[in-house]
């Protein structure tokens, strides 16, 4: 009885605090920062000519499993960005904020989705933040919905963006508890030497063996506990303050890492209280000269449409965020090596692969045989990310057997000669030459054709 006593009290007092109202100037500033950073990245996209170097010339795009209907539109390709482009301006300035999220968060995924090669973490982190904001109320104040009615918010509604956060660098930084990381420094210590190019400490300091453990050991201690000194209000200031050296040295020494930095450090405000968000939204509004109301009414005046079922999809896609990234355990085998449940797993800058690939398509009638030429088919960027990633090999394979069934071979069997290098080692073979890659269909199961690494990587995760 007294077991069941305190479970209801323990319930009653989370309840209350993720049921707290609060002022609505976090979620506010969020979707303020967060839509400006959106549209910074697609006008960051498409001034390099990644629109079309990516998505239009390429004849062939790789798929993600589940999802190989999605692909480039060409020209209209440029629509599509358009649309994500407006949706995102829409939720910054919060106008008809409901279906512009929800439009920002199709759009976005939808590019992210076109083609496999240009996989990246901040591109996924942008799809879960955006598919998060959709059930939150983050245009009840400062926005042109909220002028007739500005509303106080939900605890849960801020704790939910501060979870995600808190997932992305737990996880990090625990994937770098492995012994490449740590006991090896790779591959920090190879990229760290080529920058020698960098003025005044790339020919000195960054050649120094210690500073290579230095920024091993210090990167994984940043990405495991950052997240736990932004939650005490006694560390927070420090905390951010290295949240934004981390992230800002991270951008210069490592430049394709792309707006990931920038997604972080703001990200790391909504630790903050509501106190240093009602002061930013006031310097903004100062500065363009905006007149706003103070005032807030209850958030449960008028219920909510998306109260209940909200906090219910925000909770269970929290707790998949949790589960999804531990899947590579479901596989044998070394996942750096492997990659079999690699992506989606906040896994961020564990390895360096180099690989060379070349596919042999045979008529098993006849014995007729062709040698192909990787970039017939691929550009330069495919054919180099296709090259260490086996399900893209395999993929790759599937499509070659297509293209020649179409051609008139019958009986086709598609064979890889695939050597990798990994994190420094002795390039190895990849892919098992003899195995038929034709025949197997594509799966989420154990691709027994990958061809084991004889090194033990031990590793927390």
């Amino acid at each position: 009885m007294q077991m069941v006593t305190k479970i209801i009290s323990l319930k009653e007092k989370v309840n209350s605090y993720l049921f707290e109202e609060i002022e609505p100037y976090q979620l506010s500033f969020y979707r303020i920062g967060f839509g400006l950073l959106v549209m910074f990245s697609l006008i960051r996209f498409s001034s390099n000519g990644w629109i079309e170097s990516l998505y239009i010339n390429p004849s062939y795009h790789f798929s993600y499993f589940g999802f190989s209907w999605v692909k480039p539109i060409g020209v209209y390709t440029y629509l599509i960005f358009l649309i994500c482009f407006a949706a995102a301006l829409f939720v910054t300035i919060g106008y008809k904020y409901r279906l512009s999220i929800i439009i920002l968060f199709l759009s976005f995924t939808y590019i992210e989705l076109m083609d496999k090669t240009t996989y990246l973490n901040h591109y996924y982190l942008v799809s879960c933040i955006s598919f998060l904001m959709i059930f939150l109320p983050c245009s009840n104040f400062f926005s042109i919905d909220s002028c007739n009615l500005q509303k106080n918010i939900p605890r849960w509604t801020v704790t939910s963006l501060k979870v995600m956060i808190i997932i992305v660098y737990v996880y990090a930084g625990l994937a770098k508890i492995n012994t490449d990381w740590l006991i090896e420094a790779q591959p920090l210590k190879m990229w760290l030497k080529s920058k020698y190019h960098i003025p005044l400490i790339g020919e000195t300091f960054l050649q120094n063996n210690y500073v290579h453990y230095l920024f091993s050991w210090g990167g994984m201690l940043y990405d495991t506990f950052i997240a736990f000194f932004l939650l005490n209000k006694r560390t927070r200031f420090f905390a951010f303050i290295m949240v934004i050296i981390f992230h800002v040295m991270t951008r210069v020494l490592f430049p394709p890492i792309g707006i990931f930095p920038y997604v972080m450090i703001f990200s790391c405000i909504i630790f903050f209280d509501n106190s240093v968000h009602k002061k930013i939204i006031n310097k903004i509004s100062d500065l363009f000269q905006f007149n706003i109301s103070h005032n807030f009414k209850s958030y449960f005046i008028k219920k909510h449409r998306f109260h209940n079922l909200g906090i219910y999809i925000v909770g269970i896609f929290l707790f998949f965020q949790i589960l999804f990234p531990l899947r590579s355990k479901l596989y044998p085998g070394e996942l750096l090596w492997t990659e079999q449940g690699y992506r989606f797993s906040w896994r961020v800058m564990l390895i360096e692969k180099t690989g060379y690939t070349t596919f042999k398509v045979v008529d098993q009638k006849n014995g007729n045989f062709e040698r192909i030429i990787n970039s017939d088919y691929l550009t330069n960027f495919q054919e180099k990310q296709m090259s260490f990633q086996p399900d893209m090999i395999h993929e790759f394979a599937q499509f070659l057997g297509d293209n020649y069934k179409e051609k008139g071979y019958s009986n086709i069997a598609v064979f890889a000669e695939s050597y990798v290098t990994l994190n420094g080692r002795p390039s190895k073979q990849f892919i098992d030459p003899n195995f038929n890659l034709y025949k197997e269909k594509n799966s989420l199961k154990h691709k027994k054709w990958i061809i084991p690494l004889n090194y033990d990587i031990k590793k927390l995760l």
